[in-house]
């Protein structure tokens, strides 16, 4: 069987736990790596993976030093090293005019046309005179609160209104996610990193509303969105952050789709450090004919490879 070629863009916790799976694949092997952090370069990618692991992949510091020697008989880029379309739109560009096919775990590549639309369509201009496919993916936006909820509609005669929601435990998350959330914050920094964009919650609310809206033929007309910080009563700690009582833990963000004069969607996603008296869980209920409710606890695993800046 001839083996997929693999480009890995990005090497944090998201990265690095899918160049682990990369390792462990049948008919998957790693051909280059790239990682913007300078202690990485130059060491070995199976190393960095594993203490004593060697694979024979130096680690780059960038797209560009890659040969066409490597990059010619690749055949995908997995990249993982942010969240927004217009952070991403460079790299992804180099690797479709590359001729690869690119994988990217950016939270609003799920659905860039939602809030980077003339990103999205030179994206989808390049990749379409390449040849090639360019797939925003993840757990969270890319499946439980979008691709799942399509996929439930489908047993529906009517659907009337929809809401749900991700109770998400962020202890496995890295330093990206857990800055993003205002975890380690007062509540007062918090709501000046809520003012200042610093602190944004879930990435991916506008983007799974949009897919949602556009799969069942609805318009919306606006998007609210609402972050409150969840403040820990107790002490709490990760590798990455410290909280005491009375610092934020977490975020509760919710946002609401309206259309038709009316709400039609609703999604719910609290998320924290080491969640206290409180079950992870992802939840959806369709409002139609006939109504629906699915439950999933504990919540959908996001994988061995549980952060950075990704899919939560």
């Amino acid at each position: 069987m001839d083996q997929i070629k693999v480009i890995h863009w990005g090497l944090g916790a998201m990265g690095a736990g899918i160049a682990r799976m990369v390792q462990d694949k049948k008919g998957l092997v790693s051909v280059a790596a790239i990682e913007r952090s300078p202690a990485k370069h130059g060491k070995d990618l199976g190393e960095l993976l594993e203490p004593g692991r060697v694979s024979g992949v130096t680690v780059m510091p960038d797209f560009g030093s890659l040969s066409p020697a490597v990059t010619g008989p690749a055949d995908i880029v997995l990249h993982a090293t942010a969240s927004f379309t217009r952070e991403v739109v460079d790299d992804l560009i180099a690797a479709v005019e590359a001729g690869l096919n690119v994988i990217t775990t950016a939270e609003e590549m799920a659905f860039p046309w939602a809030g980077a639309p003339e990103e999205a369509r030179r994206i989808d201009q390049a990749a379409r005179a390449n040849a090639v496919t360019v797939l925003g993916a993840g757990v969270n936006p890319g499946f439980v609160l979008d691709t799942l909820i399509i996929t439930l509609t489908g047993v529906c005669e009517r659907v009337d209104a929809i809401r749900a929601a991700r109770i998400n435990d962020l202890s496995p998350f890295g330093p990206t996610v857990l800055r993003t959330q205002g975890v380690g914050t007062t509540p007062e920094e918090f709501a000046a990193g809520v003012a200042a964009g610093t602190i944004v919650g879930h990435v991916g609310f506008p983007e799974s509303m949009s897919m949602i809206a556009k799969a069942i033929g609805w318009r919306l007309d606006r998007i609210e969105q609402e972050r409150e910080p969840i403040v820990s009563a107790t002490y709490r700690e990760t590798p990455y952050v410290k909280v005491r009582p009375g610092m934020v833990a977490g975020c509760r963000h919710v946002a609401s789709g309206y259309g038709e004069g009316r709400l039609l969607i609703r999604l719910e996603h609290p998320q924290q450090i080491h969640l206290e008296d409180v079950a992870t869980g992802d939840f959806i209920w369709i409002d139609g004919r006939p109504p629906v409710a699915v439950q999933i606890m504990p919540r959908y695993p996001v994988g061995s490879a549980q952060s950075r800046s990704s899919s939560t």
